[in-house]
Parts: C-alpha cells; sequence; structure tokens
C-alpha cells in the first residue's frame, strides 16, 4: 500500500512505523488512522516481523485528532453542513477496531519522541510496552474540548496508573512531561531523546523474538485477565492456552534446543510446521 501519512519499514525484524505529519506534529486524521491499521496488520502478517515500533516524525509524536479534519467536519456533519455519503451516512470511513487489533498483534511498542496529546496518546495506551523520550508531553485532554476519552482510555488509564491518577488526569485535561508521567505509571521508561528509537526496538525486539504463539496467548491473557475477579476464571483460561501451547510446534523446538544445546529456531519451526 502506498502510504501518504505514515512510514513503514523494516529493521532486523522489527516493523518501525512513523507517524509522517511532521508539519501538523502528525495530528491524527482517518486517513493516518487507516494506514496505520492496515501496516500493523501487514507486519502482523509477515513472518519475517518479530515485533512492531510505532513512533513519529519530527519534534511531535502525535498532537491529537487534526481539530480541522476531524473535530470540524465531525460538528458539521451534526450540524448538516457536513458532507453526506451517497446512501445518506457520513462520509467518515468506519474506523477499524484499533484496540482489538493492538490487543491480537505481535508485541508493539510505542517510541514517543514528543507530543503526545488526546488521541496520540490514547492510541498507544494498549500497547505492551510504552517508551519516551524525556522531551516528551503526554495529555488526555478531551474535557478540555469538551468531550470524554476513547479507544478504551478510560480503562486502560486505570489499569496503569491507578483509579485516582487516572481521574485527575482525565477530569484536570492537564499534560504531563516524561518523568511525572513515569512515576505515576502512565509509561513505562524515560531516555534520552538520541536513544529513543534504539532502545524501543531492542525492547520490542527482545520480546518478538519469542515463540509467536505464546506471545499472542500471553497477550490475549492479559487483556481478558488483568481485570477479572473471578480466579478460577482466570485459571481457566491458563489452562486452556497452556494446553495449547503443549501442542505448539515452537514449544517442541524449544525442548530440543535444551536438549541439544543450542539456540531455539521458533521460525523454522512455525514454518515446518
Amino acid at each position: 500500500m502506498d502510504y501518504q501519512t505514515i512510514i513503514d519499514e523494516r529493521r532486523d525484524g522489527v516493523a518501525l512505523i512513523t507517524l509522517n505529519r511532521p508539519e501538523r506534529l502528525n495530528a491524527w486524521t482517518y486517513q493516518m488512522g487507516a494506514e496505520l491499521a492496515d501496516a500493523v496488520a501487514a507486519a502482523n502478517a509477515d513472518d519475517n516481523v518479530v515485533a512492531i515500533v510505532v513512533t513519529g516524525a519530527g519534534r511531535g509524536f502525535c498532537a491529537g485528532a487534526d481539530i480541522e479534519a476531524v473535530f470540524k467536519a465531525q460538528a458539521d456533519e451534526k450540524s448538516g453542513e457536513g458532507s453526506q455519503s451517497a446512501a445518506g451516512g457520513s462520509s467518515r470511513p468506519n474506523p477499524r477496531n484499533w484496540v482489538g487489533l493492538v490487543r491480537e498483534s505481535k508485541p508493539m511498542v510505542a517510541a514517543i519522541n514528543g507530543a503526545a496529546i488526546g488521541v496520540g496518546l490514547t492510541q498507544v495506551l494498549p500497547m505492551d510496552y510504552l517508551v519516551a523520550s524525556s522531551a516528551a508531553k503526554l495529555s488526555v485532554r478531551f474535557v478540555k474540548m469538551g468531550l470524554v476519552p476513547e479507544l478504551a482510555s478510560s480503562h486502560f488509564l486505570a489499569l496503569r496508573m491507578g483509579f485516582g491518577h487516572a481521574s485527575e488526569l482525565m477530569l484536570s485535561g492537564r499534560t504531563l512531561l516524561a518523568e511525572e508521567a513515569q512515576a505515576l505509571g502512565l509509561i513505562d521508561r524515560v531516555v534520552a531523546p538520541e536513544a529513543l528509537l534504539d532502545t524501543a526496538i531492542a525492547v520490542a525486539r527482545s520480546m518478538g523474538e519469542n515463540p509467536q504463539a505464546s506471545l499472542r496467548m500471553i497477550k490475549a491473557l492479559l487483556t481478558a485477565n488483568a481485570c477479572e475477579t473471578d480466579l478460577a476464571l482466570v485459571q481457566k483460561r491458563e489452562l486452556e492456552a497452556l494446553t495449547q501451547s503443549y501442542a505448539s510446534p515452537e514449544h517442541r523446538e524449544a525442548i530440543n534446543a535444551f536438549l541439544e544445546k543450542r539456540e531455539p529456531d521458533f521460525k523454522a519451526a512455525r514454518r515446518g510446521a
């Protein structure tokens, strides 16, 4: 696919996806959302890719939704001034289930290089690890626009930060600097700007080089069990996944590699199956 708002490249088995509207601080548009989802799906289908890193071009990561391309267009449609499709519906594309895509994907790491505001932040909260530059600024300032957080961020923020910190951040709409964001649990690591991409790619690869079947199942277990209060159900899900794992070619390869005192080749095991 010929992308207009992102750059999709490969770095030693890691798909590096860069939001690429630097003149607008990579402000999100429906086109960007569609292209981003397409690139993630393509990386998931590529057996040479073990993990995914998402970052931004220029000095911003993603400054939120483009006010004119998204908010104004939506407001015009609500007032009857916007364009409508021939079928009478909105001309906006139907959004893909981004949260579901992220949670079902290969390991995903965000490399937050600058401002991550609104959807610029909420789109990365379901990812597996968030690395930020020390120059990053983060905010879920939806309340400032008379809106509410989306992309399951009211769930992921509380899960990452705890109820009190998540409430304060969403209800105030204030902006956090990287160090405070890490201290509150919003992000996982802060590094110098020049170390950001190398760090994020190394973290992504350290996860992605493990058996892909196990990685997907572990992500599914975290998604289902993180807030589950029924411990019997938690264990039932784990046992079902464990039973599948025992039958996987990657598990057999791990055993054979251990017995033969060599490094496992999980990619060959998957292809052989």
